[in-house]
């Protein structure tokens, strides 16, 4: 590859299909590592020891040597603070992609994502993206206020890892105050006071809203017929593709206005100012193509969990916002609900 002697992996096919199923199973909201580890020692497959089946089971969903590198790997990867060493056009759905401990960083590539290196593979994929990501984000406790990644359960909020700070985009994270009521603070103004915050949110209220807003939104889908092709869409992939571009030009401008002069600083901010016209026109095309495959299936479930919100379980309230919503940027004065069609 590129003048240089390397090797590819090639999947064994009978482990291939116990990996698939383990992900398949895993992928199931209520399924246990644990049950997966005794349904296979029950077929024969030897994990030793009860410590070893949960980190051998833990270490293969983890890996993304097994997965579908499409646009959606691409942007939780960017979301959770790891290093791509690839254009988002190069996350084709074609092959699978590999993670690497990034240099100089203390955390384990399977406990944090932040600063770890992921590259594309040569080797076609096993397993598709969104099973992969269920897993994965299962295995995180789906947690990302800061996009650190880390592996404790969400359990405050079912907005967690979705709310951002409308001034600085940095993650919202979960505080009580002594009389017990919960508010949503920045984290990069909690970390290094770089931020102005995001003013006062309380939890409750912002859950409310958001909910409101989610019930809105699928009042539409009565009119909504979908096919299920939203991975296979040329026209959608390429869109998506480009709206990862734009966004990638953004952060090199925003990176450029530390200590820039008032030249430098009036011509990134105007360029800023026209990739972000562009980058909204964008998420709208994609939301609107994104709409027309949205399957029969999904909005049966999503409007089920919404009429009887009050007897969903949090975890299926976090599926219900994982469909619905790509991110939420909050100041105590806006709500700006970025929809993932």
């Amino acid at each position: 590859m590129d003048g240089i002697r390397t090797s590819m992996m090639v999947a064994d096919p009978e482990a291939a299909e116990r990996v698939k199923l383990m992900f398949e199973m895993y992928a199931e909201p209520q399924t246990s590592l644990g049950e997966i580890a005794r349904h296979f020692v029950e077929e024969g497959y030897d994990f030793r020891d009860a410590e070893l089946q949960r980190a051998t089971l833990t270490k293969i969903l983890q890996n993304p040597a097994y997965a579908q590198a499409d646009l959606d790997m691409y942007d939780f990867f960017k979301n959770q603070g790891a290093e791509i060493a690839n254009d988002a056009a190069d996350f084709a759905g074609t092959n699978a992609c590999y993670l690497y401990k990034g240099r100089n960083v203390t955390e384990a590539k399977y406990v944090s994502l932040k600063d770890q290196v992921v590259v594309v593979a040569p080797h076609e994929w096993l397993v598709s993206s969104d099973v992969w990501l269920a897993c994965r984000k299962k295995l995180l406790g789906n947690t990302s206020f800061g996009g650190g990644g880390g592996t404790k359960k969400a359990k405050n909020t079912w907005l967690a890892g979705k709310i951002k700070c409308g001034r600085c985009g940095a993650g919202l994270m979960f505080i009580n105050n002594p009389a017990n009521i919960a508010y949503f603070r920045c984290r990069k103004l909690a970390d290094s006071k770089c931020c102005k915050g995001c003013g006062v949110l309380r939890v409750r209220e912002i859950e409310v809203s958001i909910y409101e807003e989610m019930c809105r939104k699928a009042s539409n889908f009565k009119t909504l017929t979908g096919n299920n092709s939203a991975k296979t869409n040329p026209k959608l992939t390429a869109l998506n593709v480009e709206l990862a571009q734009v966004e990638a030009e953004i952060e090199k401008l925003l990176d450029t206005l530390t200590g820039a002069n008032k030249t430098l600083l009036a011509y990134a901010n105007g360029k800023i100012e026209e990739l972000d016209a562009k980058k909204q026109s964008l998420i709208k095309a994609i939301a609107d193509m994104s709409a027309e495959t949205v399957s029969p299936e999904q909005i049966k479930r999503i409007t089920g969990y919404l009429d009887n919100w009050d007897e969903t379980s949090f975890d299926e309230k976090r599926q219900t916002v994982d469909i619905l919503i790509s991110f939420i940027k909050a100041t105590s004065d806006d709500l700006d609900i970025n929809w993932n069609f």
